[in-house]
């Protein structure tokens, strides 16, 4: 399938920040609200772009940066996701039939953690995620997934960044990263690689 998926909206605020000679300490809280921008349907995965639900997330990040070159992140979160509507009346998972269009989407909880290199517009990184669904069913034998399946997994992958000299706020960037464990995920490789522009409205 193709086609516009979702809009996300976030905002960050940085509520503690020390400083240790040349070591930096920060703290981060995160909220995001995401919802489907078209009425594509969840009900055909993997082949449907998204999950087709409404969500909202907190986290809280942690960044440690010394000699002010090398550093590190961490980062956990939670989603609540609302309910999502099938193109169908009735579909059967966790052992019974549900007479209803209407699927309950378990929440889910995910934490990051990253290392690396950043100096003179250079950003190296290694990082590792994992997700748990906080319920939900398996891939039922002989079928095909189900959009409130259990989606668990540990992915690792590198990052590397380069903030180009000009434009100023333009960075080239290029990813990847490899599922080492999960459930009801598929074992792959993604690689990514695009273009970054940050625009600052105040000037520090």
């Amino acid at each position: 399938m193709e086609g516009v998926q979702d809009l996300s909206l976030a905002i960050k605020y940085n509520f503690f920040s020390k400083d240790f000679g040349d070591n930096t300490f920060k703290t981060f809280v995160v909220g995001t609200f995401s919802t489907p921008l078209t009425d594509y349907t969840p009900d055909f995965l993997p082949l449907s772009i998204g999950l087709a639900s409404t969500t909202v997330a907190g986290r809280l990040n942690a960044n440690y940066r010394f000699l002010k070159r090398w550093f590190v992140n961490g980062s956990a979160g939670y989603t609540w996701r609302s309910n999502v509507t099938l193109d169908r009346p009735s579909y059967y998972t966790e052992g019974q039939l549900f007479l209803t269009d209407e699927v309950d989407m378990p929440n889910v909880f995910d934490y990051f953690i990253s290392a690396g290199y950043l100096y003179k517009g250079l950003q190296v990184e290694l990082n590792l995620i994992q997700q748990n669904t906080l319920g939900g069913d398996d891939i039922r034998r002989q079928d095909m997934p189900f959009v409130s399946n259990k989606m668990n997994y540990v992915k690792g992958g590198v990052l590397v960044m380069y903030y180009l000299p000009k434009p100023k706020g333009m960075a080239v960037r290029g990813s990847a990263m490899y599922t080492l464990a999960g459930r009801n995920v598929g074992q792959s490789t993604t690689f990514m690689g695009g273009l970054l522009y940050t625009l600052k409205f105040i000037k520090n």
